[in-house]
Order: structure tokens, then sequence, then C-alpha cells
């Protein structure tokens, strides 16, 4: 098969299965979201995902293979939403005298879902030694203390975090 013909039976495939599950998949992730309009963006983006795969023709499953995508994306919306709330919520905290833009406010929950996704691989412990020291602005020691392992430990736990936050920019 030439590369155009391969192209074209992709293209036929992709669109096939999109008539038949786009609906399908949108529905699905009503039910899981609450909202038409994220269930259509959710929807759209595991399609995205789909076409994406390297030899479609080897998916025996479109829908099933659908189905995990989508609820992949839904959690990642569910836990961006969570930190932009929480986000929000410490903000509203802050002095009444300083004031983010909707700008800042964006570019903020930005940066605190790629620190989350960069952080997602590491140990819980890992996670808990990296805020609190970035957050909490606590020492070495009193890491050590809080999380009952070594300082040595701590300076890895650091480390690792630091490492997969940087591969990640």
């Amino acid at each position: 098969m030439t590369s155009v013909s391969i192209d074209s039976a992709r293209a036929h495939l992709l669109g096939s299965e999109f008539r038949r599950s786009y609906g399908w998949l949108t529905g699905a992730m009503q039910r899981l979201v609450g909202s038409r309009h994220d269930a259509e963006d959710l929807a759209a983006s595991a399609f995205t995902e789909l076409a994406q795969v390297d030899d479609i023709a080897e998916v025996r499953q479109p829908r099933a293979l659908l189905t995990t995508i989508g609820r992949r994306l839904t959690w990642e919306f569910w836990r961006r939403r969570d930190l932009e709330r929480d986000y929000l919520a410490q903000l509203a905290l802050t002095p009444d005298h300083w004031h983010a833009s909707t700008e800042d406010v964006c570019m903020a929950v930005e940066e605190l879902v790629r620190i989350d996704a960069a952080l997602a691989g590491l140990s819980a412990r890992a996670r808990e030694a990296f805020i609190l020291s970035q957050y909490e602005e606590l020492g070495y020691a009193e890491i050590a203390a809080r999380l009952g392992v070594s300082v040595s430990m701590v300076r890895k736990y650091i480390a690792q975090a630091l490492l997969a936050c940087c591969g990640n920019a």
C-alpha cells in the first residue's frame, strides 16, 4: 500500500468511528462530568488521541480504547478543576490589597497543573517532601522529622521532584 492509500484508509476508519461513536462517547462523558460542553471537549480530545495511534487498523475495539482514553481525560479534568478550586480558595485568603488578574490566575493554575503532572510519578513521600520544602518553606531537617526519614532521604526526595519538574518544563 502506498502512503496516500494508507492515509486515506486511516482517515476513512477514523471518520466512520467518529460518526459511529462521538455521540455515544459524549453522552458517557456527560454522565461523568455533568456538563454537555465539557463532555464534548473531552470526547473531542479522546478522538484526537485515538487519531494519534500509530497503527489505527490494529485497534480491535475502538470504543473500548475511547472509553479508556475518556476516563483518563476525565480524571485529568477533575484533577485540574480541584487544583483550580484550591488555588482560588487560597487566593481568596490573601490580603485585600492584592488582586490577581484573570491572566495571572490562569497562568498560575496552568503551572500548578504542570507541577502536579510532573510529581504524579513520584512516591507519596517524595511529593510531600517537595511540597513541604517549596510551599511550606520547611528545612530538610524539619521535613525529615515530619516524614520520619533521614535528612539524606529528604535530599533524595527533593532531587527526584526537581528532576521530574525540570524534565517536564
